[in-house]
């Protein structure tokens, strides 16, 4: 019994907020702080346009830890590590 009462009291201590799922469909942003020390900024000639961090994009397709990204603007489609995404809000 006291083995159970001292682990009780670790897992019932809160955690860091959660990271939220992405699904399908979701609308997002870039998160321009992840991005920017990753091998993708490494790669691209110029920063992130306005648009991929303004948002929304939406999901198309998710393939691991990569999504499919569509943006309202007539560019092709993108695939970005979903650890550099983050949902959209209005406002």
């Amino acid at each position: 019994m006291a083995e159970t009462s001292a682990a009780t009291p670790a897992a019932a201590a809160p955690a860091s907020s959660p990271p939220v799922a992405l699904k399908k469909g979701a609308l997002v942003r870039l998160n321009l702080k992840a991005y920017a020390s990753s091998l993708e900024a490494a790669a691209s000639v110029s920063a992130a346009p306005a648009y991929v961090v303004q948002g929304p994009g939406e999901i198309l397709s998710i393939k691991g830890e990569y999504a499919q990204l569509r943006w309202r603007r007539p560019v092709p489609d993108v695939w970005l590590r979903l650890d550099q995404l983050e949902p959209w809000n209005e406002g």
